[in-house]
């Protein structure tokens, strides 16, 4: 019973509180606008929970379409006022694994994610994750601001937009955008006194799923080094990189993975409560952090003008080697590179 509405179900998709059924939130949904006009530089990818954030008004909700498919949700468009300068923001959300959470980790269409958020404009994203914590140290209810990955997927996701007939190779060796990072850090260091108890650093293990880890594999990722581990960060993370998008995740700690010599005594009412506390801290948390973001002072950063042109360096493929389907691809993703 440990398993059922764990990391499974994702700390963030109302946990403890009535489901909207498929029919009402369709018909919200269809209720708002389908096109925005106004820039849109931040993005969030987490569970439904966070598409209603206090101070926040759903103003649209866009179904893009990319040369990868459709995304796993339709992108909601919020606006939020900055305490900071008053000024109003335009934040994209997305749900990972769709509306109600019907995708498998490996089912997630992360390459139409990502480039539907960069055709409208985001250069930033922030990532939500549940997570199992690998040390005890890292508590439930913790939350880990991850900077590192060991990649324990099998490849059956797609993971690069540069395939059949065009190579790139980008840097991968810092898999976190660390300009955000910082600014996440002092958001959540900021938030200490009202619960939330943040790490600074960790190893992020990503394994393929949707099963989770034998216990022997859970104490291999621990001598690893490993912090933390979940489903979601690949090759999420890997294609915002080749997309030219400052990409950051929050984990938040549910469980001690299998390890744990005290994971027999779990039970669902301690795990579905700590996904709930996980929930409320997540709200408060992102809220501070897009206030931040919002501020003047993180305009470049936001628009990740420090990864921008840097894919242009990473193709190996001469222009007039490439195969037309790929050209045609890379030109709507970049449309001003090539």
């Amino acid at each position: 019973m440990r398993w059922v509405g764990l990391r499974q179900l994702s700390s963030l998709s109302k946990p403890l509180r009535r489901i909207e059924s498929a029919k009402q939130l369709a018909r919200r949904m269809a209720s708002l606008p389908d096109t925005y006009d106004g820039p849109v530089r931040i993005a969030v990818i987490g569970g439904t929970g966070l598409r209603e954030l206090p101070g926040f008004t759903q103003v649209a909700s866009l179904s893009p379409s990319t040369p990868w498919g459709t995304p796993s949700s339709p992108i909601t468009i919020l606006h939020h006022q900055c305490k900071h300068n008053d000024k109003v923001v335009a934040v994209a959300f997305l749900s990972r694994h769709g509306l109600h959470h019907q995708l498998a980790p490996h089912e997630v269409p992360a390459r139409a994610n990502i480039a539907a958020l960069r055709s409208i404009g985001v250069r930033s994203i922030i990532a939500f994750s549940a997570v199992g914590s690998l040390q005890e140290a890292i508590k439930p209810r913790d939350f880990v601001i991850p900077d590192q990955i060991i990649d324990r997927t099998k490849g059956v996701r797609p993971w690069t937009f540069f395939e059949g007939g065009v190579v790139a190779h980008v840097p991968f060796g810092d898999p976190f955008d660390e300009g955000i990072a910082n600014v996440v850090r002092a958001c959540g260091h900021s938030l200490e006194g009202d619960g939330v108890v943040l790490h600074d650093q960790g190893t992020l293990v990503c394994i393929e799923g949707p099963q989770f880890s034998t216990r022997a594999e859970s104490k291999v990722y621990r001598s690893w080094g490993g912090s933390v581990i979940n489903m979601s960060a690949l090759p999420e993370a890997k294609l915002a990189r080749e997309a030219e998008i400052a990409y950051q995740m929050i984990c938040m700690s549910t469980d001690y993975d299998c390890w744990h010599e005290s994971t027999a005594g779990v039970t669902v009412e301690m795990v579905m409560g700590h996904m709930k506390a996980n929930a409320e801290n997540a709200r408060r948390f992102v809220t501070t952090v897009l206030d931040a973001l919002a501020g003047d002072e993180h305009s470049e950063l936001v628009q990740a003008k420090h990864l921008a042109g840097s894919i242009k360096f990473g193709v190996s493929t001469p222009q007039p080697h490439w195969n037309p389907e790929a050209r045609k691809k890379l030109s709507w993703l970049f449309p001003s590179y090539f």
